[in-house]
């Protein structure tokens, strides 16, 4: 049974009428800890990014130039396909949290693509978008590149374990340049440099209850406890 301070979160945020929270960023800052944690204690319908479908990824940790368009074509379509089906079964009904927004790829094809390759993949992923349907609020989680590598080597994935501050540092760029554009929605940017949504709960609970109150175009997160 869900704790009685998840259930009365849960409601705020119905009650704001985002029953469809997406969360959003960089490689190594936590949105799928953070999605599976939402969804398990708000009882959310959880919909994670199917990277491990991709049979161009490791190829592509090891010959980027090489092998960057195929990946990112093979993100966009899989996403696709996922949103579709998504629609079809009608799982917006309910409280539903995504571990990514559809445009995440087009995030990391302005870093991956050469500009003749992007053009072509901007024209199929343009149509593509139209046809997705928008989060009613979307979280966009900010760590600093020496964070995020630091955080990547600590975790299992091997692969990721070759990406350089660098290019964590080039995807920051285009993650911000991306989300502080964005228009599509409420837009709620969370530092997590010094957040541990995971193993705190003060933390965890203090996101939460920030998103039972309205957010306004785009705000940016402060933790209640950091005031006093």
């Amino acid at each position: 049974m869900m704790d009685k301070t998840y259930a009365e979160i849960r409601r705020g945020i119905l009650a704001r009428g985002y029953a469809r929270v997406a969360i959003e960023g960089n490689i190594g800052v936590g949105k799928t800890s953070l999605a599976r944690l939402v969804a398990k204690r708000l009882g959310g319908q959880l919909v994670e990014d199917r990277v491990d479908d991709n049979p161009f990824l490791e190829r592509f940790y090891e010959d980027a130039g090489a092998y960057a368009f195929q990946t990112q074509l093979v993100f966009l379509m899989n996403r696709y396909k996922q949103q579709l089906a998504l629609n079809q079964r009608d799982l917006f009904a309910d409280f539903v949290v995504f571990d990514y927004v559809f445009a995440r790829d087009r995030i990391f094809a302005n870093v991956n693509l050469s500009d003749d390759d992007l053009a072509l993949y901007e024209r199929v992923a343009s149509e593509l978008e139209t046809k997705v349907v928008r989060p009613d609020l979307a979280i966009y989680l900010q760590a600093s590149a020496p964070v995020l590598f630091d955080r990547i080597q600590t975790r299992g994935n091997t692969a990721e374990r070759a990406l350089s501050r660098d290019y964590l540092e080039a995807l920051n760029e285009a993650f911000n340049h991306y989300f502080f554009n964005y228009s599509a929605g409420p837009l709620l940017v969370v530092n997590t440099d010094a957040m541990d949504f995971v193993n705190d709960e003060r933390h965890f609970i203090d996101l939460l209850t920030r998103l039972c109150e309205p957010v306004v175009n785009t705000e940016f997160y402060v933790p209640s406890f950091g005031a006093r």
